[in-house]
């Protein structure tokens, strides 16, 4: 048990930190390809902090742990949304949104969050459902580089520029981090995966659940450190941005991929359970962020009730499967 402790967090803490330097790295390889700021923000920083997901869930399918991957995605979105953004809140409420892109995004996540619950809804992600979810997520992405092409203003550019600015990088040392970066995250989240089966096994509980709780908390470290810093500078789009990307990111290509490497039966609980939360919540991200309620702002109280449902639901998880 000792040696599967140590091999999650020291996966976690290489994965973390491979992650950053690979999105970084590939943010400022693409300002020197001549990519648009934009599209640097929509694509490379929006869906690439979800790279440890997707790299977890993959290794998940091929080692014959299908429910770590699916727990990885759904934990990981409900994590985005019921622990980043409650906590981004909580410590300085997320400005309004103005963004025209990230207001977009908001309704195809909630169609995305409702066509996966469909396809699961029979207990099954076959590879024809996978199939689905990636040629979605091709659809979406190349949405997004039309979007990020656009010579329209939008508040998202600017705040893109700052931050691009600020971690300006020579264009060796961004393609060494992108090299370094993947290799490093492919290697610890093989630790991390083969820690997190080894304590479901030993501890008699489901992958699932270790996906759910650990492995998901763990791998969306990178949208609360990212949300948090922009929330306090003021970039309310960035902060709001990368959840959203990664949410999508999680739904359509993390769960797609495993289940294209190896198509599996889904727990009951998921449909029931883990589902629901996750629609729940990305309803309620839809309304507090289009501001039916508070002009637009996710403010400390809305902060507070995400929060509160992040602890409620994984005291659920705990005591549900210890008790």
């Amino acid at each position: 048990m000792l040696l599967d402790i140590s091999l999650v967090i020291v996966g976690l803490v290489l994965m973390l930190w491979s992650a950053d330097r690979f999105v970084e790295g590939g943010a400022s390889l693409a300002r020197h390809l001549g990519i648009p700021t934009l599209l640097v923000g929509i694509v490379i920083l929006g869906f690439g902090t979800s790279a440890p997901e997707m790299v977890v869930s993959a290794l998940s399918a091929m080692n014959g742990s299908p429910g770590l991957a699916l727990g990885n995605a759904y934990g990981s979105n409900i994590t985005n949304i019921a622990l980043v953004l409650g906590v981004t809140a909580l410590i300085c409420p997320i400005a309004n949104i103005h963004s025209s892109v990230v207001k977009k995004e908001l309704p195809i996540l909630l169609a995305i969050t409702a066509a996966s619950a469909w396809m699961l809804s029979d207990g099954d992600l076959s590879r024809m459902d996978a199939t689905i979810m990636l040629v979605l997520f091709g659809a979406l992405l190349a949405w997004s580089i039309f979007e990020g092409l656009k010579k329209d203003e939008d508040p998202l550019r600017d705040e893109m520029e700052q931050e691009l600015e600020a971690h300006a990088m020579t264009l060796n040392r961004a393609i060494v981090w992108v090299v370094v970066g993947v290799f490093l995250l492919v290697g610890s989240s093989h630790l991390l995966v083969t820690g997190a089966v080894g304590i479901a096994t030993m501890l008699g509980v489901s992958d699932l659940i270790i996906g759910l709780t650990v492995v998901a908390i763990g791998t969306s470290l990178p949208e609360l450190a990212a949300s948090i810093i922009a929330a306090r500078k003021g970039e309310s789009d960035i902060a709001l941005g990368n959840v959203l990307g990664s949410n999508l990111f999680n739904t359509l290509a993390v769960v797609g991929i495993a289940g294209a490497i190896a198509p599996f039966s889904t727990d009951p609980e998921v449909i029931t359970r883990d589902l629901p939360v996750m629609g729940g919540l990305t309803v309620m991200l839809f309304i507090f962020s289009y501001g039916f309620f508070a002009r637009g702002r996710i403010n400390r109280i809305e902060g507070g009730v995400l929060f509160t449902i992040f602890i409620a639901y994984n005291t659920y998880l705990i005591m549900n499967t210890f008790v």
